[in-house]
């Protein structure tokens, strides 16, 4: 009797970058923020990407055609699993108690339908982007997304806890990369990388205090 070969996989590299900056989440990227997916695709045309995808939403799919111009016959694709939505909203039970107020407060009360959409994104995203990949030759894909997708992605190579995705704060356009190989726990090679961009444009898309903080420090 003959056996059949085990399928073969092999491992994804899975870049992630949010949008360059939007001023105030607006649809359209501010002169920085063009500036920025600029930078973020010269660093990224040094790597030999199978794909690109990117959220719906205009400041997503504008720095997606940006990196994408700097890229060698790259085109972007939307994708509705990389947009702007809540992965998961926390019961009271699994927050610390002393920041439970804080977190529910600005998460709000969604109505099930959001909290339904968010759910079903998630496991989307999760299913297009996590894991080896099949074949015996290594994936590189770009993901230009949010800043929720990206702390979700993170939270869950590392195995926390489901609520812990919060706190983890992304900036525009800087670079995350996690690495599936077979066999062997998901890695996080790069987190909140900024090397490509000046100082002038670094630390936007976070909360203000962190920008001034780090400015000073001069990282």
């Amino acid at each position: 009797m003959q056996h059949s070969a085990p399928p073969t996989t092999a491992t994804r590299y899975l870049y992630l970058a949010r949008h360059g900056d939007a001023g105030h989440e607006g649809p359209a990227l501010t002169h920085a923020g063009r500036s920025q997916a600029a930078l973020l695709g010269r660093r990224l045309a040094r790597v030999s990407l199978d794909s690109v995808h990117h959220g719906p939403l205009g400041r997503a799919a504008e720095t997606a055609r940006l990196i994408a111009a700097q890229l060698d016959g790259a085109t972007a694709t939307e994708a509705e699993w990389a947009g702007d939505y809540v992965p998961y909203w926390p019961e009271r039970g699994e927050l610390p108690e002393s920041d439970a107020d804080r977190i529910l407060d600005f998460l709000g009360d969604p109505e099930p339908a959001e909290r339904e959409a968010g759910l079903r994104l998630v496991r989307e995203a999760m299913a297009h982007c996590t894991g080896p990949v099949a074949g015996a030759s290594a994936r590189h894909e770009l993901v230009v997304t949010h800043s929720f997708l990206i702390a979700w992605l993170v939270r869950a190579a590392l195995d926390a806890p489901e609520w812990r995705w919060i706190g983890l704060h992304v900036g525009n356009a800087a670079l995350t990369v996690i690495r599936y190989a077979p066999d062997r726990p998901a890695s996080v090679l790069l987190l909140n990388d900024m090397a490509h961009l000046p100082a002038e444009l670094k630390w936007t898309g976070f909360p203000k205090e962190f920008g001034a903080e780090f400015g000073e420090l001069g990282v």
